[in-house]
């Protein structure tokens, strides 16, 4: 699938989907009635309505194994969005525990953190160009400073560990939600989605080639069922890309009670 295809508002794109698959079924239509017409009637006669079964089966499992595969790519890009912003949430709770000075600077590389991953990231994701050879600086320095902090009492010292481990999760979240956003199904997938799709319109329009409504009727509903398993392959095929991708929503609402913000997360 193209990239202005998956950019698509969904109503576009499913209206898009509908109707290219309606004119394929409609081209399949009319190229076998045209045939049906002359001495390839009795081939498509003899065409055992038997196959029809299979073929709908074989297309059923493309499509279900697929599917399978685009949905659990996007729970798990929800999951590790969920699992940083939870982790940053952590780390600016806990930073209320440190020196005025200290917890500034955290909230302020918080913050940066938050900037950069919905300003620059996110835009990378979305087309796959985002790489782990990028470093999160703001978030490593937040985890410098961390570590090279002098505990003043026993609420410092309690609270250094936990922070360490929160500003450690957030790094892995991030890393899994970069790597995450190369997952997209492959040319090779949907090329043998659609040629399942085109044989089987194929074997419906044969076999029922001496009745023309009931071919019409049967093609019709069976590109319905193409059309729709395609559009909602396509609408969660890439997790960070699309109006049904993973936002930035959370990490926006973590730090939404840190004053000053950035203007861009705001």
């Amino acid at each position: 699938m193209v990239d202005w295809l998956l950019n698509l508002p969904l109503p576009g794109m499913a209206l898009l989907v509908f109707l290219a698959t309606y004119l394929v079924a409609g081209s399949v239509y009319w190229v076998v009635m045209k045939f049906a017409a002359t001495e390839w009637a009795r081939a498509f006669k003899a065409v055992s309505p038997g196959m029809l079964s299979p073929l709908g089966i074989l297309f059923a499992l493309l499509i279900g194994f697929i599917a399978v595969e685009v949905w659990s790519s996007f729970d798990k890009a929800k999951a590790a969005v969920t699992a940083e912003a939870s982790a940053l949430r952590s780390a600016v709770l806990l930073a209320e525990t440190f020196p005025q000075e200290q917890k500034a600077r955290l909230y302020g590389l918080i913050s940066r953190h938050v900037e950069v991953a919905v300003n620059e990231e996110w835009p990378e994701m979305a087309q796959q160009r985002a790489t782990l050879s990028l470093l999160p600086t703001a978030l490593i320095g937040a985890l410098h400073d961390t570590l090279s902090m002098k505990a003043a009492d026993d609420r410092e010292r309690a609270a250094q560990p936990e922070m360490i481990r929160a500003l450690q999760s957030a790094l892995d979240a991030r890393r899994q939600r970069i790597v995450i956003s190369e997952s997209a199904v492959g040319e090779v997938k949907w090329v043998g989605i659609l040629l399942q799709a085109l044989c089987t319109l194929l074997a419906i329009a044969m076999v029922h080639s001496d009745n023309r409504r009931a071919c019409a009727i049967s093609l019709t509903l069976f590109a319905t069922g193409i059309a729709l398993s395609v559009l909602l392959i396509a609408a969660y095929s890439r997790p960070f890309t699309g109006a049904n991708s993973v936002g930035p929503q959370l990490l926006k609402q973590v730090i939404a009670s840190i004053d000053p913000l950035p203007a861009e997360v705001r």
